[in-house]
């Protein structure tokens, strides 16, 4: 993120639902937060969107803030809705694929 866009959010009340828009047939997704130690990014995706299987180094918490996605952690399915969170442990392979469109924060922290 451009310093002067991240200079318009900081010490502003944010609607984290209107960071990042649901665009047809996409991911949108939207770097709140990058330091050494982790970052904060706000994503949006479409019905039927989703990330292919890949791993971290480092865990990953994911919070639903709208609709509904399955999210894969080493082969084993989980639903998780508006409201829910769910943590990808490091080094397990995992994936994600909207149910109904959804939004979700990832926050991950590498140290």
């Amino acid at each position: 993120m451009e310093q002067t866009e991240r200079e318009k959010l900081v010490g502003q009340i944010l609607k984290v639902n209107d960071l990042a828009a649901y665009q047809d047939g996409s991911v949108v997704s939207r770097t709140l937060i990058t330091k050494k130690i982790g970052t904060v990014t706000v994503f949006a995706f479409d019905e039927g969107q989703g990330l292919s299987e890949h791993t971290a180094p480092f865990d990953a918490m994911v919070h639903i803030l709208d609709g509904e996605a399955e999210i894969m952690i080493a082969g084993q399915p989980h639903q998780v809705k508006a409201g829910e969170m769910i943590i990808m442990p490091a080094n397990k392979p995992h994936s994600l694929k909207a149910i109904k469109k959804f939004k979700m924060m990832l926050i991950m922290i590498r140290a």
